[in-house]
């Protein structure tokens, strides 16, 4: 319910002349801790948005900022803002980010580890340090924790300490979200099949509206995304509505900070997704397999999984990983499709923590 400053103003001037005609004592303690509950929901709602995936989308995204991958491009054409595109640049979209605000692209070291704890200071006098011990302990120990990891798991960007950590995690782990995207594999195949086998983009492109090549030793790597480090790609959105809406019916979708991304990804037959490490360990990727040609395969942290078409895949990127399509050229490609949730045991408290430090541009 949204309430205006008006109708605040008028309960709460109701509610003190009811305090004054009241004989209890008691009462009108109760009647003041009530009206004081109201007017901290009201502020807490005018200061913390909602997530922009509840609202639908709009003709331009909803954030601007922060750099990254969707930060340097617009949705449809491939080209970075400001500049031409280049033939370069549409085969490896990841590689022209020249943000000094991205966090996937800042070294990591005293400066980053500065803009992170007054971030973190910056929320805890908005809100509470409640339930920030964690994060606390990870934003001011940051440098040290990303050093001192093992080679098998070293996340680029940001480790939150004491979480459990495997390579892979069960289904349950977030069940109702996987049983959602599961129960919206047709939905999700027929969208992937109409944005797949539309007319380029342009003349001399192989590629359709939306999609990016990324760079690979040998085959083809597309993605199309939906949402692309928290920002929303609204051109995008548009072309795959029954995706958007599955994406808002989520509950645990990380949609609020740069380490949420939702995406068809295609490998061709030959392909290979070279080993590296994702940029945290506070979510889990979940791949929904879409079309899985026999001979592909995803290793992460040395232990190798199989695709299945309909079912999903929860995975730690964090933890050193790769993915190849090994098949012959009339197998086709291998498509999933791919959403960041949260760690499963990542609190609440700890979430909302994460979304403001991490928000896209700060």
């Amino acid at each position: 319910m949204e309430w205006s400053l008006e109708r605040v103003r008028e309960i709460v001037a109701g509610g003190m002349q009811s305090m004054r005609d009241c004989e209890s004592s008691a009462f009108g303690t109760a009647m003041c801790l009530l009206l004081l509950f109201v007017w901290y929901c009201y502020r807490v709602g005018r200061e913390h948005s909602s997530s922009p995936l509840r609202g639908g989308y709009s003709a331009e995204p909803s954030r601007v900022g922060g750099g990254g991958v969707a930060l340097i491009s617009t949705e449809g054409d491939g080209r970075a803002k400001g500049r031409p595109a280049s033939s370069a640049e549409e085969q490896n979209n990841f590689a022209y980010c020249q943000s000094t605000e991205c966090f996937r692209c800042t070294n990591t070291g005293e400066g980053l580890n500065q803009r992170l704890y007054h971030s973190l200071q910056d929320y805890a006098k908005r809100y509470t340090w409640s339930g920030m011990g964690r994060v606390h302990k990870g934003v001011r120990d940051q440098g040290r924790y990303l050093n001192s990891r093992a080679t098998i798991q070293r996340p680029e960007v940001f480790f939150l300490p004491d979480l459990p950590s495997s390579p892979f995690f069960s289904r349950d782990a977030q069940k109702h979200d996987v049983e959602l995207l599961e129960r919206s594999f047709p939905a999700l195949l027929a969208e992937f099949e109409n944005i797949y086998h539309a007319p380029p983009a342009r003349a001399g492109s192989s590629l359709p509206p939306g999609w990016k090549a990324n760079s690979t030793p040998h085959g083809q790597w597309w993605t199309f995304y939906l949402v692309n480090q928290g920002t929303p790609l609204a051109l995008n959105a548009r072309r795959c509505p029954r995706a958007w809406r599955v994406l808002g019916q989520l509950r645990t979708f990380i949609a609020n900070n740069v380490f949420g991304n939702a995406y068809f990804s295609v490998l061709t037959p030959g392909a290979l997704i070279t080993e590296h490490y994702g940029p945290t360990n506070v979510r889990l990727r979940c791949h929904l397999g879409l079309k899985v040609p026999s001979s592909c395969e995803l290793v992460v942290g040395g232990e190798p999984q199989c695709w299945s078409e309909g079912s999903c895949l929860l995975f730690d990127d964090s933890f050193l990983h790769r993915a190849f399509h090994e098949g012959d050229p009339d197998d086709g490609p291998r498509v999933v499709f791919m959403v960041d949730l949260w760690h499963p045991n990542v609190a609440a408290a700890e979430r909302q923590a994460l979304d403001y430090i991490f928000t896209p541009g700060r």
